[in-house]
């Protein structure tokens, strides 16, 4: 019974990664207005009412492919800063790796620099809450392993910062990549002094 559940399991799994891998190509091709289920469906090789069943609709299947699309870029993150010495080189690492891998990702560069990905670009912005907290998370944990000092609302609070600068840097891409990792640094430096310091005095 197990292996069967197992296979169940694996061939459901299978599906929504042809699903999402369809959307992505469509989004970075199309936008998200123009992008079409049935579109989806033809692209992946199945029926129209199986994208429905997986995801129920157009923005929930947006959204599964930005976070689908988050975890990868977290994960290319997450093997760069644990390699890091201190908490502010495995900081500078993620943000010169995100922004570098933004640049090569087709469905990222396409909301940041095409006309047609223009309206992919409030995944990432305005509507970009659950990349904001799905990032902020892990890099919070990251965080907490080099400095056990950190309280977790100060982990959290020095994550999210990280993230919503680093999400300003793509969207206006005014420096290179080790530029803006570099300012991020520079800005945070002290911050993350201040709080390693007050969390380690005495109470």
């Amino acid at each position: 019974m197990g292996e069967i559940t197992s296979f169940s399991d694996r061939t459901k799994a299978s599906l929504r990664e042809a699903l999402l891998d369809a959307a992505t190509e469509l989004l970075a091709e199309r936008g998200f207005t123009a992008l079409r289920m049935a579109d989806v469906a033809a692209r992946a090789g199945v029926s129209r009412q199986t994208v429905y069943n997986e995801f129920g609709n157009k923005a929930a299947l947006a959204e599964a492919v930005v976070l689908r699309t988050t975890s990868e870029f977290l994960e290319g993150i997450r093997q760069r800063v644990e390699h890091a010495r201190h908490l502010l080189d495995g900081i500078r690492e993620a943000v010169v790796y995100t922004i570098e891998h933004a640049r090569e990702n087709r469905l990222v560069a396409a909301a940041l620099g095409t006309g047609t990905g223009e309206d992919l670009l409030p995944l990432l912005t305005t509507k970009g809450e659950p990349i904001l907290t799905a990032a902020t998370e892990v890099a919070a944990g990251q965080y907490r392993e080099f400095e056990p000092s950190l309280s977790p609302e100060s982990a959290a609070l020095l994550a999210e910062t990280v993230v919503r600068l680093s999400l300003s840097h793509l969207v206006m891409p005014t420096h290179s990549a080790d530029e803006a990792a570099t300012s991020v640094v520079a800005v945070l430096a002290p911050s993350i002094q201040a709080l390693t310091t007050d969390s380690k005095e005495p109470s």
